[in-house]
């Protein structure tokens, strides 16, 4: 197991505050290229999303939804909202969800999403905060647009996944995967303590309420030996009971939305450009 590299991840980091670094810039070499060689993560996302979907639903918003990848997966709910700061993954997730008319694709920042407060039933957030330092700021605008029980389903990397403690006790790295804070793993890619998004959930209003422990077998060299879907198959029941102890490189939280909806709403016009770009 390993924490993910992403050579040209998600594009859907928001702006960065004064003072922090630019995020990465993206382009389509992140469906092309880094999501054609991890079918072993593609098939484990959607084992975890779909045991954490409810069976419908009205408004879903997948937010960081880059070029779509998981909008296959929203077939139960009645309108989905795409969200992703990048043009080009706004451009190519468009044109993966073509004209269906259940589908709008926005492209704005994850802290100043242009939808009315209390109008989600189900936020997804995959790969998003990936590209987050401190990810107080998006949990708390997430909180504003869920209405009052509505669901937040949120994945990110393990800081503190079980390669990283057998690295740290054989000194083969040099940074304790303990930390509360997240981790720096390559310029513009965090990893994160468990325990310390969970904390950062409940401020905002968003109760934890189930967990899912996902890549459990990423490993090159047993990804090069055992097709992707019979790993995924391994992987499908270990994850709901590892979920409290995540020993995995990524980690699903799904959390309930009990924040009182905010008084002031987003901008109605909905105009991507009155939302700068974080990609």
């Amino acid at each position: 197991m390993s924490t993910d590299e992403p050579g040209s991840a998600s594009a859907s980091s928001p702006a960065p505050a004064p003072g922090q670094p630019e995020p990465p810039t993206y382009d389509l070499s992140y469906r092309d290229a880094f999501w054609a060689s991890r079918a072993y993560e593609d098939l484990c996302d959607r084992i975890a999303l779909r045991a954490l979907l409810p069976g419908s639903g009205g408004q879903l918003l997948d937010l960081g939804a880059g070029f779509g990848r998981l909008s296959d997966e929203y077939g139960a709910f009645g309108h989905v909202t795409l969200v992703d700061a990048s043009p080009a993954m706004v451009e190519a997730a468009r044109e993966r969800v073509g004209g269906d008319p259940r589908f709008s694709v926005i492209q704005a920042d994850a802290t100043d999403i242009p939808v009315p407060s209390g109008s989600v039933d189900v936020v997804v957030a995959v790969r998003l905060i990936l590209h987050v330092r401190n990810p107080d700021a998006v949990f708390a605008e997430v909180a504003r647009v869920l209405r009052p029980g509505g669901l937040f389903i949120l994945e990110f990397p393990n800081r503190n996944h079980l390669l990283a403690r057998l690295r740290y006790l054989a000194r083969r790295q040099d940074w304790s995967p303990g930390g509360p804070d997240s981790h720096e793993y390559r310029e513009g890619h965090f990893s994160h303590q468990p325990a310390t998004v969970l904390r950062q959930l409940r401020g905002a209003g968003l109760v934890p309420v189930r967990r899912r422990a996902v890549s459990l077998f990423r490993s090159a060299r047993l990804k090069a030996l055992v097709p992707a879907r019979h790993l995924a198959r391994l992987e499908s029941p270990l994850q709901a009971p590892l979920g409290r102890l995540a020993p995995s490189p990524a980690v699903f939280i799904a959390s309930r939305n009990r924040s009182r909806p905010a008084v002031v709403e987003s901008p109605a016009s909905g105009e991507p450009g009155a939302h700068a770009p974080g990609g």
